[in-house]
């Protein structure tokens, strides 16, 4: 309770007039307004049935009770904190990976499709409780983890991809980009998509070109390969698609890099947490306040009261 206070203190300030108005009513309730300067004032309590004496139950009180009660609601009081509900709003990392035999080559050592997957380790521990998915591609493209925070089911499921578990030969780079849009779009979420590759077939233009004409899910290029014309036909991949390429290094220069994409947003820790707002646990009691108006005599008067 040492953090009490108010999210919106300034709602504080409808109290005073309904101190006014309290005293207002107070007054107008009094039965023996009337008869005063009338009636001998020690004369006056007999005359009045019960002396003149209100009960501390009228709606006065209650309408005054019932006002302090929304207010201090209203203002927001608030002690400890919550999880924020969009503290993990940030950009869904979506993993593109090629698993083709020609990511079995050791040129980057211990092989490409080992290195790559190191690297996507190391880009998700930099996004703690952030989410990721993971699409694998050959000759088809295949949905192998659907968006989650989990770091470590991505790294379990990428280690073991190779190229003898995918069923079709081949390069379908842009199906597997579609599907990786496709993936995280069911969640509602915004998608930032890391293909990973070590070369792209020139047949793949057209549809690469469609995928950006279609204003889908941006891209950045992470090359495990080697100088030649598969770092050249990634490079004109990326040209297609608008795409950062991000060349492979022996150190985390590479993801370093990636980190610093201005699409990697992981939610920062200081807007994980918001101040719990209890002012939702007085509403309970405005309501009581309010259904107690309609008691027979309080508002109108009724037959018997």
């Amino acid at each position: 309770m040492s953090e009490f206070h108010f999210l919106r203190p300034w709602w504080l300030l409808a109290l005073a007039p309904a101190a006014l108005l309290a005293w207002r009513l107070w007054a107008a309730a009094d039965p023996g307004r009337a008869w005063r300067g009338v009636v001998a004032p020690e004369l006056l309590p007999h005359l009045l049935v019960g002396g003149g004496r209100r009960g501390w139950l009228i709606p006065t009180h209650v309408l005054a009770a019932g006002w302090v009660v929304a207010v201090v609601a209203l203002a927001g009081p608030a002690w400890r904190r919550e999880p924020a509900p969009f503290a993990d709003d940030a950009d869904v990392l979506a993993v593109v990976l090629k698993v083709t035999p020609s990511m079995q080559a050791e040129d980057v050592a211990p092989t490409r499709l080992a290195r790559a997957t190191q690297k996507v380790h190391d880009l998700l521990a930099l996004r703690p409780g952030a989410k990721a998915a993971l699409v694998a591609y050959a000759g088809s493209a295949h949905r192998v983890v659907p968006p989650t925070s989990d770091a470590g089911v991505i790294d379990s499921f990428a280690g073991e991809l190779a190229p003898d578990v995918m069923p079709v030969a081949g390069d379908a780079a842009a199906e597997a980009l579609t599907t990786a849009d496709a993936v995280v779009a069911k969640s509602g979420r915004r998608c930032w998509v890391l293909w990973v590759a070590d070369a792209v077939g020139a047949d793949q233009a057209t549809a690469l070109a469609d995928y950006r004409a279609k204003g889908r899910a941006p891209v950045t290029v992470l090359a495990v390969a080697g100088a030649g014309p598969e770092l050249d036909s990634l490079a004109a991949a990326a040209s297609t698609l608008g795409a950062d390429l991000v060349h492979v290094t022996p150190d985390d220069t590479d993801v370093r890099r990636l980190a610093a994409n201005t699409r990697f947003s992981a939610a920062p820790s200081e807007t994980a947490e918001r101040w719990h707002d209890a002012g939702y646990w007085l509403v309970p009691v405005v309501a009581a306040v309010t259904l107690a108006s309609f008691r027979r005599g309080w508002v109108i008067r009724g037959r018997g009261a």
